[in-house]
């Protein structure tokens, strides 16, 4: 179904259920993401696996589609060969994808445009470090027209997520600046500091005064940081906050594995709500049964 809302009305009055980790549910359908591209491989090679995935996060309850667009890149598609034309024609590919659907579905359904970090597209666990060297300015250049290239799809919103460190999300909100597209900005943070080790609380103050963002939060980080990072969002933004963790697994770049228990708990949403969590859901490893679960926490 075709949203009748902006997401930022929606969330002026509820909770609104984020769906869980694209990837996982695409390895569990079968496709094989050991590619530098991940999932961003297949909005080419195998676009129905991921209107599939989306379709199980929309029977599961969710109500905002991440798309497809974490890894993909015009860098990184060049280095396939792929033209700057063909790559913003996949990059629109994401968002139709999530969109068709949406549309579909009984309820409303918000399509999120990923926006994923530099460090995504090196591919080799930079995304979890930050600091990567590069100035501001070129992590701007480096966003602004896969940003552009996104916004002119119609998303409802642009996901700037996974974020490192502030110089990032310095770039990435100088990038959307003026783009007409609403965002939220979430970092993946270690305790009550960014992976790249700056307090929470600075962090989110970067998104405090910029209009385009509608919700600032976490993801891609454990289920217990998540517990103080949304109270530090929402005191210092006073802006909705989101919040996606990983199941709670630790994931090893070297060998491209999972490690450890899974501690996601549904359970934790009446906190977070309680804290100023609007957007609530889940990254990688949380798949469409534990959002299910997480819907019905929320309305028990």
């Amino acid at each position: 179904m075709e949203p009748a809302r902006t997401l930022a009305e929606a969330l002026a009055g509820e909770t609104v259920v984020l769906d869980g980790g694209l990837s996982n549910q695409l390895t569990a359908q079968g496709c094989d993401l050991s590619d530098d591209l991940w999932s961003a491989r297949l909005l080419a090679d195998g676009p129905e696996q991921i209107e599939a995935a989306h379709t199980a996060y929309v029977r599961a309850g969710a109500q905002v589609l991440i798309t497809a667009g974490y890894q993909a890149t015009f860098e990184g598609f060049a280095r396939r060969g792929v033209s700057g034309r063909a790559a913003a024609g996949l990059l629109a590919r994401s968002v139709e994808l999530a969109r068709r659907v949406g549309a579909a579905a009984e309820h409303e359904v918000w399509v999120a445009a990923s926006v994923g970090p530099y460090g995504a597209m090196l591919a080799d666990g930079s995304e979890y470090r930050g600091r990567y060297g590069v100035p501001v300015r070129e992590l701007e250049r480096f966003h602004r027209p896969r940003i552009e290239a996104l916004a002119a799809a119609g998303p409802d919103v642009l996901a700037l997520e996974t974020v490192p460190d502030t110089d990032e999300a310095e770039a990435l909100l100088r990038a959307v600046e003026g783009g007409g597209v609403p965002v939220w900005l979430s970092y993946s943070v270690a305790g009550e500091r960014t992976r790249a080790g700056q307090p929470l609380a600075e962090a989110f103050a970067l998104a405090a005064g910029v209009d385009e963002v509608i919700a600032v939060g976490i993801n891609c980080c454990a289920p217990a940081d998540a517990d103080r990072a949304v109270e530090i969002a929402a005191s210092v933004t006073g802006k909705p906050v989101v919040v996606y963790p990983n199941s709670g697994e630790g994931w090893d770049a070297r060998s491209r594995s999972w490690h450890g228990d899974a501690t996601f708990d549904p359970a934790r949403v009446r906190a977070w709500r309680a804290a100023g969590a609007r957007l609530v859901g889940g990254c990688c490893r949380v798949g469409p049964a534990d959002i299910a679960r997480l819907g019905a926490a929320m309305t028990g």
